[in-house]
């Protein structure tokens, strides 16, 4: 495995009230009112500088998340903090392009639970035990149900590239060894008919070797 692949760890949850998104920063996201207008601010707030299809994709991510908060009638603060809940998880979710989705579904409610129990400097009381429900259900159906997705868009293609060698077995040898060759009983068959039957169980072994090479090589692919 290249030494540059991430493998999958545990997130450590913090409070993420304005980290990405500023007081002003709202101002802006909550003038616009247009989904193109509302796509150049997060742009220019979340300084998105992706070519396509990933800017596209992060930016609908960002603005369904706004959306949803103005449906839910989300003040300011909370609005900024689950923005920056959605951009943790897309990124603990790309940082590894291997199978991360037990610790990101962990970090998902980690996080929430950072912004719904008052206990500082650990966690604030950002989101009632209904909001919470509200945005865990938000993040499970629009992102959760999608992780996959985004991890094909987002990261690297990993190919496994592996080779078998059967150790002291080749197509070219003979499946039984001198000695046991001497060790075989005689019998009153000519040197023709001894040879033909010899050939014959060297080619039926010879195939099913062949045949278990391809089995092994179909079932590790």
């Amino acid at each position: 495995m290249s030494l540059d692949i991430k493998l999958p760890h545990a997130l450590k949850a913090k409070v993420m009230l304005w980290t990405d998104v500023s007081y002003h920063d709202m101002d802006e996201i909550d003038s616009k009112e247009t989904i193109p207008d509302l796509e150049s601010a997060l742009c220019s707030v979340f300084q998105v500088d992706l070519p396509e299809p990933k800017r596209g994709v992060l930016l609908e991510l960002y603005v369904q998340t706004v959306l949803f908060c103005r449906e839910r009638g989300f003040k300011r603060e909370q609005t900024s903090a689950l923005l920056s809940i959605i951009k943790s998880i897309h990124e603990a979710n790309v940082e590894t392009p291997l199978n991360n989705i037990q610790q990101c579904f962990k970090y998902c409610k980690e996080l929430l639970l950072c912004h719904s129990v008052r206990r500082p400097p650990f966690s604030i009381k950002l989101f009632s035990s209904g909001e919470v429900k509200c945005i865990f259900e938000y993040i499970h159906n629009s992102y959760m149900n999608h992780y996959k997705l985004y991890k094909y868009i987002f990261t690297p293609q990993v190919k496994l590239d592996l080779s078998l060698t059967y150790s002291g077995m080749s197509d070219q040898e003979a499946p039984f060894s001198q000695e046991e060759t001497q060790a075989a009983p005689k019998t009153d068959r000519s040197p023709e008919m001894q040879q033909s039957s010899t050939t014959e169980e060297e080619e039926a072994t010879l195939n099913s070797t062949s045949d278990l090479q391809t089995l092994v090589e179909k079932e590790v692919r």
